[in-house]
């Protein structure tokens, strides 16, 4: 899941770019998380990793169409630590969401209109669902002042 560091884009589409490569990154990491839980875990990593695809697919189809760089997705990510049961598999959903939070917090300042509601839109998914995930892990607190800002 480990993806570049957050960048500090300079147009939108790279922004969105940068965003589209946390996006690969989050559909890679749902795959070990959803292993690793049960019953409805697993069926909230699977509608989690579904989210997260359907964001690529349009971010593709976007940057494509638009004459903007899709950048490549890669074979395989390095995840952070891990995952080897329920505990750890919740503990890196939390962080794949507050990462890939990160970068549509970074695309807000230099998109706007219809390209910044979907950065916002991106950024409150990810934040809903990282709230989920302490939830489900027992974290607290469940909700973070400001989702998505560099720690």
């Amino acid at each position: 899941m480990r993806t570049t560091r957050q960048p500090t884009p300079v147009s939108a589409d790279a922004a969105l770019a940068a965003a589209l490569t946390a996006e690969y990154a989050a559909i890679y990491a749902y795959g070990p998380i959803g292993v690793q839980l049960t019953d409805a875990g697993r069926r909230s990593a699977r509608a989690a990793e579904d989210a997260h695809r359907a964001r690529r697919d349009a971010l593709v189809v976007q940057l494509s169409t638009g004459g903007g760089t899709v950048p490549a997705d890669r074979a395989g990510y390095a995840l952070p630590f891990p995952v080897t049961d329920r505990a750890s598999a919740l503990r890196l959903a939390i962080e794949v969401e507050e990462r890939t939070g990160a970068f549509w917090r970074a695309a807000l300042p230099v998109t706007n209109g219809a390209d910044r509601n979907r950065a916002l839109a991106a950024l409150t998914d990810c934040a809903l669902r990282a709230t989920r995930w302490r939830r489900a892990a027992g974290v607290t607190p469940l909700t973070v002042a400001f989702p998505g800002r560099p720690g």
